[in-house]
């Protein structure tokens, strides 16, 4: 069984994320989601609205593509999550050149610490490549509308924080 573990805040999910899973579930036959707890963001939703959030969203995702997808909530190292749920491959979304560079630097280290996981890099779509978790808390904030970059599941719950 090739299991896959795409990490990440999510906070909140959006449809970068949503993109990323969809297409990482053709890789792989179980995908773990892990929810990173990361104190030191501070972030918007709480872990269990985050996870609440990553499998309201992956709940049909299932049954359209076979894979099994499970969110697991963590907070050691990445790669010993990966060990954990006993991942082969971490999969990471690229947006642009920026990101790249942090993530060149993370797979080197990742390899030093266990060269029997593999890092798998997938494109955001075009459609998709400005969206940042971070830039859309910022708009919902401000009484912007967030449609076009997450679900309404995850607007509603974003207007439910910054009420409009």
């Amino acid at each position: 069984m090739r299991t896959g573990l795409y990490p990440g805040t999510f906070d909140p999910i959006t449809l970068g994320h949503v993109d990323i899973i969809k297409r990482a579930c053709k890789l792989v036959d179980k995908l773990v989601i892990g929810v990173a707890i990361n104190r030191d963001k501070g972030p918007l939703f709480s872990l269990e609205e985050r996870v609440a959030m990553v499998e309201a969203e992956c709940a049909k995702m299932t049954d359209a593509f076979g894979t099994e997808i499970v969110a697991h909530p963590f907070e050691n190292l990445l790669i010993n999550c990966a060990r954990d749920v006993g991942a082969g491959f971490i999969i990471r979304g690229l947006r642009a050149v920026a990101d790249f560079e942090y993530e060149y630097q993370m797979v080197g280290m990742n390899r030093k610490l266990d060269a029997e996981i593999t890092t798998v890099f997938l494109m955001a779509e075009a459609e998709h490549q400005a969206i940042a978790s971070k830039l859309v808390k910022e708009i919902a904030r401000l009484n912007g509308d967030v449609s076009q970059f997450v679900t309404p599941r995850v607007r509603d719950a974003l207007y439910e924080k910054y009420p409009r």
